[in-house]
Parts: C-alpha cells; sequence; structure tokens
C-alpha cells in the first residue's frame, strides 16, 4: 500500500526548494493569518540548525493554533498539505497491523474530518503538538473504523494500543479521613438498622421467630422448617412472607416518623372467641367485603388473621 497524497504530492520538506515553497504558501494566507504569525514562521524556517521533520512540526503547530481561533481555510489546507503523506503512512501501517484491506485513503479523510470537528481540544503548549495530537487521532479514527467495518462487531486489539492503567495514587491524609468517616457511619447506620430489626422481630408471635430463626440463621429449607413447625409447606411461605413483611414495614414507618405498628398473628391452634362473626359471615369474609379491590393479604391482615391455619 504505496504512502502518497491522494490529491497531489503535498509540501516535502526535506526535498529541494520545499521550505522556499512553503514559504511561498505561507504568504498567500497572509490575510488569513496575519502579520505577526506569519512573521513567526518565517522566523521557524530561518533556523538553519532545524530537521525537515522538527520545522514540520513547529509549522504545523502553529498553523493549528490559528486555525484553532480562527477556523482559517488556508490554514488547513496547508495543515493538509504538510501532514496528508507523513499521515498517510501512518493509516497504512496501523491497517496492515490488523490485516485490514480497507483504503488508507478514505480513512486519511475520516482522519482530517476529525482534525477538523475537535480543534477546541488541541494544546499548543509542545511544538511537536499536532503532531503527538493527529497520531493520537490517527489510532482512534483506525480503530473505529475497523469496529465499523467488522461483521461481527468485535475486532482484535494490539497490544501496543491497549490503554496504560493508572498507577495507583498514595492515598492522601484527606482521603484516609473521609475513608474513616464513611467507616463509621456506615457501622452507626448498621447498628441502627440491625436494633431496629431486632426489636420488631421480639414483637412476633413465637411461631413467626421460630420460622425465621429456622430458614435465616440455621439455614433450614422450606420443607424441613415446615416439617419441624408441624405445618404445611404452604403455610410456612406464608408465615415468613408475612413476618418479613411486618419487620420491613414496621422499620419504614420508623424511619417516616410513624408508629411502628407491628403486631404478633394469632396462634391458630387457639380456639376463636365467640361474637367475632355477624349473620353467619366469618371475619375474613367481612374483611374482605370491607376491601372492594380484592386485595386478599390485606384483606385478611385487616380481620387479624395474619397467618393461613395448618
Amino acid at each position: 500500500m504505496q504512502a502518497t497524497d491522494p490529491y497531489g504530492p503535498g509540501l516535502a520538506l526535506h526535498t529541494e526548494g520545499g521550505v522556499a515553497r512553503l514559504g511561498e504558501r505561507l504568504r498567500e494566507i497572509r490575510g488569513e493569518i496575519g502579520d505577526r504569525e506569519l512573521a513567526r514562521l518565517e522566523g521557524l524556517l530561518a533556523e538553519a540548525e532545524r530537521t525537515s521533520e522538527s520545522l514540520r512540526d513547529a509549522v504545523s503547530t502553529r498553523l493549528m493554533e490559528v486555525f484553532k481561533k480562527d477556523r482559517s481555510r488556508g490554514c488547513f489546507g496547508l495543515l493538509y498539505e504538510l501532514n496528508g503523506n507523513h499521515l498517510l503512512t501512518q493509516v497504512a501501517g496501523r491497517l496492515r497491523r490488523y490485516a485490514s484491506k480497507s483504503d488508507a485513503r478514505d480513512v486519511l479523510q475520516e482522519v482530517f474530518f476529525n482534525v477538523y470537528r475537535y480543534p477546541h481540544r488541541f494544546d499548543s503548549t509542545r511544538e511537536d503538538a499536532f503532531r503527538v495530537w493527529s497520531a493520537m487521532i490517527v489510532r482512534n479514527t483506525v480503530l473505529k473504523h475497523l469496529r465499523s467495518q467488522s461483521r461481527g462487531g468485535r475486532t482484535e486489539v494490539a497490544f501496543d494500543d491497549l490503554p496504560d492503567q493508572p498507577a495507583p495514587s498514595a492515598p492522601s491524609p484527606l482521603s484516609g479521613a473521609i475513608e474513616e468517616e464513611s467507616r463509621v457511619e456506615c457501622a452507626r447506620v448498621y447498628l441502627t438498622y440491625l436494633q431496629l430489626y431486632l426489636r420488631f422481630y421480639a414483637m412476633l408471635s413465637e411461631r413467626e421467630r421460630r420460622a425465621l430463626h429456622l430458614v435465616e440463621v440455621e439455614e433450614f429449607s422450606y420443607r424441613d422448617a415446615a416439617a419441624d413447625l408441624g405445618i404445611k409447606l404452604e403455610n410456612l411461605k406464608m408465615v415468613i412472607f408475612r413476618a418479613r413483611r411486618k419487620i420491613h414495614r414496621s422499620m419504614r414507618r420508623v424511619f417516616d416518623g410513624l408508629s411502628p405498628d407491628c403486631r404478633p398473628a394469632r396462634d391458630p391452634r387457639k380456639p376463636k372467641k365467640k361474637g367475632t362473626a355477624s349473620r353467619g359471615e366469618s371475619s375474613p369474609g367481612r374483611a374482605l367485603r370491607r376491601n372492594p379491590r380484592g386485595d386478599e393479604l390485606r384483606g385478611f391482615e385487616a380481620a387479624g388473621l395474619e397467618e393461613g391455619t395448618d
């Protein structure tokens, strides 16, 4: 893949007369860059000790800085003439590394399009800033182009192109103080939650506490816990569900500034009190009638039956 400028020979400063042609091109865009910037650039051309690469870097950095401020078309065109062949060589080399058959000239146009789009990200503090910045754009543009061409959406990235991991920074006194305060606050909040949980756990019925202890502390299976309590598996699940909901609801009410309202469930083994139903209707029936939305669980709670019978 030959690395040549697709639209012309460009400005090769290492050839005979290359520096003189660059001086003529700079004078042609005097109206866009201004006399002060032109004098600065001509001063760079007059430095005989500079190599062609050093001169190209310095002039390109100044042209990019002018383009960043004024969006000068002449500066951008001269940037292309100075760096087209150089960047095309980089693009072609990266495409060969990934065994890509894409046209390097097409990718080069994407590179200069990104240069045109993002001049606000350019920092001209270093003389070789444009060379470093444009090399980064070449790398990112080639990788983006390969991802767009990949059918499976995956592409291999060379090890050299992987970003360096930032070195772990030493902890500062401020970060250590913040971490210590966070640890203390986390422990305080955890103890608050734990105390509330134990408080409302103690307010449950004996069977609710036993069911939670078997499942959550002793890690019994639901089937084994149901056999230990002597109830059906379905009833055990309902007991645990309602016990957990009572604790959670009471804790939430406390944090909202309300009373906990955590009442133990009725022991199904105790006989019902007389007069709890009227006109042949059971308490659950009355509760469901008072909840026209048909919420069965709320109906049973309103009736005072927090558990199913076994």
